[in-house]
C-alpha cells in the first residue's frame, strides 16, 4: 500500500515558488466506519455489529469527555481537545463568553515518536510508502512566442 501522489505546479502570481514543481496527495477514495467494520470483522474474532457498536459508544463518549473539558487520548491515534475561537476584550473585566466566544472545534494531534535522527514522526504514517498516480499529464515545457516557456499539470 501507498500514498498516491501527482504532481502540480504552483501558479499563484505572488509566490516566492512560482514555477515549481510539488507533490500533492490523491485520495482515491473513501472508507466509512461500516467499510472500516468489515475489515476489521475479517482481522479478529469480533463481529461488525459488535464493532459498530463499540464505534457508536465511542464517538457518544468523546463528546461528551470533550464538552465536560476533557483531553481525550486514543493509543496509537493520538489526542482530541476543544479549542475556542474568541474575539479579544480590552480587559479581563470587558471579557464575557456571550461576546467574546464566537466558536468551538475539536483540536486532533496524532500519536508520534522520535524517529533516529532525533525528528518527531506520527504514528500513522510510519512505514508509509509514496508512488506517483498513472492517470494523469504532466505536460512537457512549450515554446510560446518570445521564447519563453510554458508547463501545465492536468489530473
Amino acid at each position: 500500500m501507498s500514498v498516491v501522489y501527482r504532481l502540480t505546479q504552483d501558479n499563484r502570481k505572488e509566490s516566492k515558488t512560482k514555477g515549481k514543481w510539488y507533490a500533492r496527495a490523491l485520495h482515491t477514495g473513501v472508507i466509512d466506519i461500516e467499510g472500516l467494520a468489515n475489515i476489521m470483522q475479517a482481522n479478529c474474532t469480533l463481529k461488525k455489529s459488535d464493532i459498530l457498536a463499540v464505534i457508536a459508544e465511542l464517538v457518544d463518549v468523546m463528546r461528551a469527555q470533550l464538552q465536560n473539558s476533557q483531553k481525550v487520548v486514543l493509543d496509537g491515534l493520538g489526542s482530541f481537545k476543544v479549542g475556542l475561537k474568541t474575539k479579544p476584550a480590552d480587559t479581563s473585566t470587558d471579557f464575557t463568553p456571550q461576546k467574546n466566544i464566537v466558536g468551538a472545534r475539536v483540536l486532533f494531534r496524532p500519536t508520534s515518536y522520535t524517529t533516529a535522527n532525533r525528528k518527531r514522526a506520527s504514528f500513522l504514517l510510519q512505514g508509509m510508502s509514496v508512488k506517483e498516480a498513472t492517470k494523469y499529464d504532466v505536460k512537457k515545457p512549450k515554446k510560446a512566442r518570445g521564447g519563453a516557456t510554458s508547463e501545465t499539470a492536468h489530473a
